[in-house]
């Protein structure tokens, strides 16, 4: 490693030129770790979505001032169906875009750092309307949030997920066609 420290700024002009890595490049330890988080981030969210479900009589009761018992309470089961099938339908996106940015998508690292962006701006927006971040509500998710960005915004992440790739088709016309017995 070299004794050469790194800028704490760089000019927009340096971040978006383009990338010379080789097409063979490994996988770099950034981008693993990144899927490896956004796993995590899926689990936790699953335990967040279960806790919910559980306690959703207690949270009637104590944040919607409604009697689980009335008819509001009984109607809000549909409110709790929606939110549950909502959040893992958003859970299982980001489990497929865990495995796109594990083999190397930039769409996917870019949508994840995005999506955990606009996670972190939610538990801001909360914590000024006064909800406390805390182990129960968000602070795990949101510290997997924000390793995940750290994690994907890294120069190796980006230049893993930006490599030069062969086409799909040159690929396969270069591979020569299995020779098959005529029978």
């Amino acid at each position: 490693m070299s004794g050469e420290k790194r800028a704490a700024f760089e000019p927009p002009a340096e971040l978006v030129r383009p990338v010379t890595a080789s097409p063979d490049m490994k996988r770099p330890g950034s981008t693993a770790a990144g899927a490896v988080l956004v796993v995590l981030r899926v689990i936790a969210g699953v335990v967040w979505l279960v806790a919910l479900a559980a306690q959703w009589d207690r949270v009637l009761e104590e944040d919607g001032g409604i009697d689980p018992e009335s008819a509001e309470g009984v109607a809000s089961y549909g409110v709790l169906a929606f939110i549950v099938v909502f959040g893992a339908v958003v859970l299982l996106v980001q489990l497929l875009l865990a495995f796109a940015v594990y083999r190397g998508s930039n769409a996917a690292r870019l949508t994840l750092m995005i999506l955990a962006t606009l996670s972190i701006m939610v538990s801001w927006v909360d914590y000024l309307a006064g909800q406390e971040i805390t182990l129960r509500t968000t602070l795990v998710t949101l510290a997997l949030d924000i390793l995940v960005l750290l994690a994907l915004s890294s120069r190796a992440a980006r230049a893993y997920a930006r490599r030069p790739r062969p086409k799909r088709g040159a690929r396969a016309a270069s591979t020569p066609a299995p020779i098959s017995p005529v029978g």
